[in-house]
């Protein structure tokens, strides 16, 4: 059955974007949404298979935190995880600190994923998630790019880790300015989309370069399932949910904080709420980041985590229609995000920055979570 009609959104994660690579984030956003609508237009493509090509492109680009633009570990290698999951039948795949060259990391996890769909001759049970050496070993039997790793390590991942490792590993008497002097300084921040396509499929993507300096082998939120992206939609098609997440990799996997987001949504859209215009999206993002996410870490005493949520909904409305909207939530100083449609393939970027007064606010504050809402319809 065709499906004219594809709703695209990509991220550049949240996190703290400096005006002066503002340019650059935007184009590459833009990119990343034509590259996913000139995809949706070949005959046989899914909703899966168009978030993977935003991705694709938002990985190549070497601005961005996500494959060859990733921060380096401490030892000075990139590590990439990413994960990607079908709406439609809750398929997921994911893959954690790939190195040796496996060019984009989603690829790999769609291939994760199209393989635990195919049953094993043996009756054993297909994997969710491949990390590190198997991961590898995966990407090479199934024909996946790889080049030459130093080939993924950009010049500006490396200046960064030189400066950052010299400080590390030679401290000086000089207060140490911590982690948020690094997030501050280098791009610390996650890659995604979301899509739908008018025959109710949607799915959700994320991939990711992880901390800089962080240990060999760590595995952040973009590959765990839950964690770093979620979609959800009911057996109609006609709602559901699909979103991508940025931000502080271990305190989201604690929190499962996608899935948590696709749960509260699918609370409010029980039987006795489904194709009720008042389910109040803006209000379930509050509570969810807030109580879920925003409220324990402030108990293990950290009191500004970041985090960034690009979420796609499918709204019911009188008469059977759903309409598309799109939802950018964030506590960090700020967000890049772009998105187009089949009918508007013009793609909108915007970096969203918080008020200033309103800059790394205490998250026990009555709104510590900066929301903003784009219909997508129209």
């Amino acid at each position: 059955m065709a499906c004219p009609t594809v709703y695209i959104a990509v991220h550049a994660g949240a996190g703290n974007h400096r005006r002066s690579s503002e340019r650059s984030v935007k184009l590459a956003m833009k990119r990343a949404c034509t590259e996913a609508l000139r995809a949706a237009s070949l005959p046989g493509v899914d909703v899966l298979s168009i978030v993977e090509r935003a991705i694709i492109e938002l990985e190549d680009d070497q601005n961005l935190n996500a494959g060859s633009g990733s921060n380096l570990t401490l030892d000075g290698a990139v590590e990439c995880d990413a994960a990607i999951m079908d709406g439609r039948t809750g398929s997921f795949g994911g893959v954690g600190a790939v190195s040796e060259g496996v060019k984009n990391p989603i690829k790999l996890a769609t291939a994760i994923l199209n393989h635990s769909l195919k049953p094993d001759r043996l009756g054993r049970i297909r994997p969710l998630m491949l990390v590190s050496n198997g991961a590898h070993l995966f990407a090479m039997k199934n024909g996946l790019e790889t080049v030459a790793p130093e080939s993924m390590v950009s010049s500006r991942a490396r200046m960064d880790w030189r400066k950052w490792v010299e400080r590390y590993s030679n401290p000086s008497e000089v207060e140490d300015p911590g982690l948020e002097a690094i997030n501050e300084d280098t791009p610390q921040d996650t890659v995604g989309a979301v899509a739908w396509d008018n025959c109710g499929n949607v799915a959700a993507g994320v991939s990711s370069g992880g901390l800089l300096l962080k240990d060999s082998g760590r595995v952040g939120q973009a590959a765990i399932f839950g964690a770093g992206c979620w979609a959800q939609q009911t057996s109609d098609g006609h709602t559901g949910m699909a979103c991508s997440i940025s931000g502080s990799g271990e305190y989201i996997i604690r929190a499962g904080l996608a899935r948590a987001i696709g749960n509260a949504i699918q609370v409010a859209e029980s039987p006795g709420k489904l194709g009720e215009a008042d389910v109040d999206v803006h209000d379930l993002l509050v509570t969810t980041l807030t109580r879920q996410f925003s409220d324990p870490v402030n108990e293990d005493g950290v009191s500004h985590p970041n985090v960034g949520v690009l979420l796609l909904t499918k709204e019911g409305q009188e008469g059977g229609d759903t309409i598309p909207r799109l939802w950018c939530a964030f506590t960090a100083t700020s967000m890049a995000i772009a998105y187009a449609s089949s009918q508007r393939p013009v793609p909108k970027a915007v970096v969203l920055r918080r008020p200033q007064t309103a800059s790394r606010p205490d998250m026990s504050e009555t709104h510590p979570v900066f929301i903003t809402a784009l219909p997508l319809h129209g």
